[in-house]
This record gives C-alpha cells, structure tokens and sequence, in this order.
C-alpha cells in the first residue's frame, strides 16, 4: 500500500507525529485503497471556525472536518482529500468523555478518512455502518469502542 500523507500541524499544540496519523489512515483505508493521496492539517479554533462556517454553515469550531476530493470526470489520480482535525476541541472533548488524547486523535483520523471514500452518518442505517467499522479499526490499536460515554 502506498499512501502520501500531507500533514501539517498549524498549531502550536502538541500532537501525535505524522507516522501516526499515517498509520490510523492506513487501517481506515484498508486493502481497497493501494494508492492514495491526501492531506491532514491540524488547525486552530480560528481557522476551524471559519471552515465549518463556510462549508457547513455553521459558526463554530468542530473535531473534524473532511472535504473529498472533487476531481474532473476521467481524471484517474489517487488524491482522496483534506482532512482538519482542530487541536483545542479534540484536547477538549478528549478530557471531557475522559478518554486518551492520542486515542482520540486516532478517531478524529480514522472518522475524517472514512468521510473521504464515502461514508457518512446522516441516516442511522449509515452512522450505525460507520461506527461499527471506526470500533473494529481502533480495535487494531487497541482502542475501546469511543462510542461508549462510560470510558
């Protein structure tokens, strides 16, 4: 599998490093994907904000955000997408549901990929999809199902 990950942390907040956002995205992608491309930048409240503002019309800072890629008909590249991921609000829900910061972050990841090859959580019959297979990818890593508030 050959993945290129663009990461960049735009924040001064410490996170994990980029082979492991790199691994998290493997596990979400699987053995469908045995190219891809895409980005993960680590953002601020601010620039946060003003993502989900403009996308989803919201005027608020989120945990993730996940934006395909939009590529013209017969354009056959591996380029999935970008992926925010805000620093202070993961750091925040993390120690409000008492969970591990990197286990956290490894859901932000694994959640923002899986949006980039199509899933979403919309209906109940496909957020019941989507988390089942975020809970068997963390499981590789050893991370209890993050959909338990009891943690």
């Amino acid at each position: 599998m050959s993945i290129i990950l663009d990461f960049e942390n735009a924040t001064s907040h410490t996170t994990p490093d980029a082979q492991a956002f790199e691994q998290w995205v493997i596990a979400a992608l699987g053995e469908r994907y045995q190219h891809a491309e895409l980005s993960i930048r680590i953002v601020d409240e601010e620039e946060m904000t003003a993502l989900n503002n403009q996308f989803r019309g919201q005027d608020k800072p989120t945990n993730v955000l996940s934006f395909p890629a939009e590529l013209p008909e017969g354009l056959d590249i591996p380029l999935l997408g970008d992926i925010a991921i805000c620093a202070s609000v993961v750091e925040s829900e993390a120690s409000e549901q008492q969970k591990k910061l990197i286990s956290h972050y490894a859901h932000m990841t694994v959640h923002g990929s899986l949006h980039l090859v199509g899933y979403d959580h919309i209906e109940d019959q496909d957020a019941a999809t989507m988390e089942a297979l975020e809970i068997t990818i963390l499981n590789q890593f050893g991370i209890e199902n993050p959909y338990e508030r009891d943690q």
